[in-house]
């Protein structure tokens, strides 16, 4: 059986890695995988297995960085719970876009939403005695599990794709009820299948994080991003949908890396809300140097994390919001290419026998985006990963995102640019063809 890319080099770089079983492998294991197939055989992959942006960052951003440099601020530490300029500019954003209000002091920059989600697990776990595990509604983030096992903190998740809507309130009653979980964490819209939450169910998280007075981290990595509505004007609705408009008990954790195109620069933004940023806690005090929830956060967890993002950075991030905010720059029109390209990318997969496995929100079909999820007849979603690197297609298997879908795959679709689809639509054809005739590379 010939594959488009030869079977024995695709195996002997499993073996070098020491991998089992791929399917199973991190992102950045199965990254190195193929790195090393394309250098071994000089041809290049589908790339759908990182997350990664695939576009120039803007040049507001670039030129406002630039201008901080020739300024001298290379030269200075910054404040590390953000520069005026920016903490303004991150208030007014969360306020023209989400349409909550957040004082500026709640509001700063951490090196990248992912330092973010570390701080706000850390010190979420520790606000309240007692309340010290964390609670994934999943699929999820695969790194944010980890980020759990290096602090120590137990987790617990549940798949949604089964508990939509009022399904939600019993599933969520039945794993806080025992009054030990101190955060909840998810992806909106959701890193890997895409979902978006309906306003249902953002009103049932919020009503249950106040009932059982657990904070809720929202990570807005792909914010705006569901373009089935058009979230692009400040000031005016429709506005972002988030649980912040349902509880006070929220930290919103903003990536600029895919909305914003800055991936490089490795700066998020955190806002939390003031009633919670306020709120006192004894519990704190011996881990952060602070009872006042707000202080033990900034001074405590990020002042032991890092000193602060890049300086000149926070002025490029600080000027391009201004430009967002003042309505001079649409931020989500270039990265509305994400979409148009997803489109392509599941009609080709679609039409050589592939499915979707996570397709509607509610009754809604999934919008297109960033990411979409796979399965094919007859594979589990570990074998598949497997299978497609023998076709010169990377992807990561569903299961190490903690989905319950265990026939599924997720495919990103930020590096795979319109002049690489008629490759993928060649291979997926042949994959199709060796299938139908009852072939498989992994038997073989």
């Amino acid at each position: 059986m010939e594959t488009p890319i030869k079977r024995s080099v695709v195996k002997e770089k499993i073996k070098e890695m020491n991998l089992d079983c791929p399917g199973r492998a991190s992102i950045r294991e199965l990254n190195r995988i193929v790195d090393n197939i394309e250098e071994a055989t000089g041809q290049k992959f589908i790339r759908m297995e990182m997350g990664v942006p695939g576009l120039d960052p803007p040049q507001i951003a670039i030129e406002a960085e630039i201008d901080a440099l020739k300024k001298g601020v290379g030269s200075k530490y910054p404040p590390f719970d953000g520069i005026p300029e920016l903490k303004k500019e991150i208030s007014r954003f969360v306020e023209n876009f989400i349409n909550i209000k957040v004082r500026t002091e709640c509001c700063f920059p951490t090196v990248g939403s992912m330092q973010g989600c570390y701080m706000g697990m850390m010190v979420t776990t520790r606000r309240i005695k007692g309340k010290d595990k964390l609670l994934f509604i999943d699929p999820g983030f695969p790194v944010n599990k980890r980020q759990t096992h290096v602090i120590g903190l137990e987790s617990r998740n549940f798949d949604i794709y089964n508990f939509r809507g009022d399904k939600l309130r019993g599933k969520l009653e039945s794993m806080l009820e025992a009054g030990d979980v101190g955060c909840v964490l998810y992806s909106n819209p959701n890193n890997p299948s895409w979902i978006v939450f309906t306003e249902k169910e953002l009103g049932i998280i919020g009503e249950m994080a106040t009932k059982y007075d657990v904070v809720i981290l929202e990570d807005l990595a792909y914010i705006g991003m569901d373009f089935r509505k058009d979230y692009s004007i400040p000031g005016k609705p429709p506005f972002i949908p988030t649980v912040a408009n349902y509880t006070d008990n929220y930290i919103l954790l903003i990536s600029s890396s895919k909305s914003f195109s800055l991936a490089g620069q490795r700066i998020g933004m955190t806002a939390i809300s003031d009633k919670l940023f306020d709120s006192k806690s004894e519990n704190l005090k011996k881990f952060f140097g602070s009872d006042i929830f707000g202080r033990a956060y900034i001074f405590g967890a990020m002042y032991a994390l890092s000193s602060g993002v890049s300086h000149s950075n926070q002025y490029g991030l600080a000027g391009l919001l201004k430009a967002v905010n003042d309505g001079r720059f649409n931020f989500l029109e270039p990265v509305r290419e994400y979409a148009e390209r997803a489109a392509v990318m599941k009609k080709l997969f679609i039409s050589n026998g592939f499915k979707l496995v996570y397709d509607k929100d509610e009754n809604e079909p999934l919008a297109d985006g960033f990411y979409f999820t796979l399965s094919y007849p007859g594979f589990t979603g570990v074998e598949l990963v497997e299978e497609l690197l023998y076709y010169g297609i990377s992807s990561i298997s569903l299961v190490t995102t903690g989905s319950s879908r265990e026939e599924g795959i997720r495919a990103c679709v930020s590096l795979t640019g319109k002049e690489m689809f008629p490759l993928l639509e060649e291979r997926l054809k042949q994959f199709k063809a060796d299938h139908d005739r009852g072939l498989r590379a992994i038997d073989t």
